[in-house]
């Protein structure tokens, strides 16, 4: 993703400190951050889900494609500088190529989804238990239209399932 940071121009460089919270997960702001040096941790919930320490690296992009609000929290894990796109919708309309890199990026997680899901259903299939039930729930969720997406946890049932 570094080829991201060629398209940066008209984003504001900010230098965040350990600690800071970058993104605040529930919240709805339309900005997009691109990481510049350092490292950011994505947090969902009270689990750090990844941590982000490749330049060019873009986070935010499912909150501003999606129009909906930020899916987990992103905060600095060490002091780190990153471009912010406090319209980051418009954006990506004027540089076509960053949003090519995040399609190409989101489809790669979603192979990526997709295969370990595959590998799933193969284990556990004909075993009967709730993991056997894993992959068609997934499924059923892949699925639904754009605008029904609302997966669920232990925390928030989707009454759809």
């Amino acid at each position: 993703m570094r080829a991201v940071l060629d398209y940066c121009t008209g984003g504001i460089q900010r230098n965040v400190s350990a600690g800071t919270l970058v993104i605040h997960e529930g919240g709805r702001t339309g900005h997009m951050y691109v990481l510049i040096e350092g490292r950011l941790e994505v947090v969902k919930g009270d689990t750090v889900v990844a941590s982000i320490a490749e330049p060019g690296a873009v986070v935010g992009e499912m909150s501003v494609l999606l129009e909906q609000p930020h899916t987990a929290t992103v905060r600095a894990a060490s002091d780190s500088t990153i471009y912010e796109f406090g319209d980051a919708a418009s954006f990506l309309q004027e540089q076509p190529a960053v949003a090519l890199l995040i399609a190409r990026l989101l489809a790669q997680r979603l192979n990526v989804a997709t295969t370990y899901l595959a590998d799933i259903k193969r284990q556990y299939a004909g075993h009967g238990n709730h993991l056997a039930m894993v992959g068609d729930i997934l499924q059923s969720m892949i699925n639904l239209s754009p605008t029904q997406v609302s997966p669920g946890s232990d925390r928030q049932s989707d009454p759809r399932m």
